[in-house]
């Protein structure tokens, strides 16, 4: 049976860092936050997501025995739910207001899903007592499920940020590119990190990490696209007259 203990420490192990890296996205949209708790709730359904994704990744696992049918599998079940999850919690909500909230939810719920990831990785060292061991590969497996995450649902926050002034066929449009685009970023990793054995996995994460860096460019671009028209004509005519007075 498993140790309370044991199941704290993998927690922390698994989390921790996650929250780091997510401190470093919020501080991104630190002239726009997000409701804290808003943003709370969408890393606990990142999180809580992750066990309807092991029964169905399961159940993939035995209907498909060819190996790239079953990566591209996992990756769209593990991507349409993180997508699933933001779409019931944040993107419904009066909250969602301008396009980069699109990349901050999903990036969000993303990294939800990480750490638990990460903490049933540390499950089975730390329940050996292998601590050192775990830690160690721990640290690396959480670098590669945090930049994986958040570069494939990286790429669904953006699409859907730049359809954000669109119709809603245009969204919808930009929600199926976004979610081919982050499935297939997360076949592929899975598939060279199991096709090398976890050899070369550093330049498989230099790679991501050349992702995350364009999803950082995305970000910059989605904060400079609120436009004046989006705001009430009361606000912008009374910012009209402050200027017209200031002349």
């Amino acid at each position: 049976m498993l140790n309370p203990e044991t199941l704290l420490y993998a927690l922390l192990g698994g989390i921790l860092p996650v929250l780091l890296w997510l401190w470093f996205w919020l501080k991104e949209d630190a002239h726009h936050p997000e409701p804290r708790g808003l943003i709370m709730l969408s890393f606990i359904a990142g999180m809580a997501v992750i066990a309807i994704a092991i029964p169905l990744e399961k159940l993939a696992y035995n209907a498909l025995p060819d190996r790239t049918h079953l990566l591209i599998a996992w990756a769209v079940i593990e991507e349409m739910l993180k997508f699933a999850a933001v779409l019931f919690v944040a993107i419904r909500s009066r909250f969602f207001d301008e396009p980069a909230d699109a990349l901050v939810y999903m990036i969000t719920a993303a990294l939800g899903f990480a750490a638990i990831e990460n903490t049933l990785f540390l499950l089975a060292p730390f329940a050996n007592g292998e601590f050192a061991t775990g830690v160690m590969t721990g640290n690396l497996r959480y670098v590669g499920a945090a930049l994986l995450h958040t570069a494939a649902s990286g790429a669904v926050g953006i699409a859907l940020g730049l359809a954000y002034y669109h119709s809603r066929a245009m969204k919808i449009f930009a929600s199926i590119i976004g979610l081919s685009v982050a499935i297939a970023l997360h076949a592929l990793f899975n598939f060279f990190i199991i096709k090398n054995s976890g050899a070369n996995m550093f330049i498989v994460f230099l790679h991501l990490w050349i992702i995350i860096v364009i999803v950082i460019f995305f970000f910059e671009r989605l904060k400079r696209m609120m436009r004046v028209t989006y705001l009430p004509r009361t606000v912008v005519y009374a910012a009209t007259k402050k200027i017209e007075k200031s002349q």
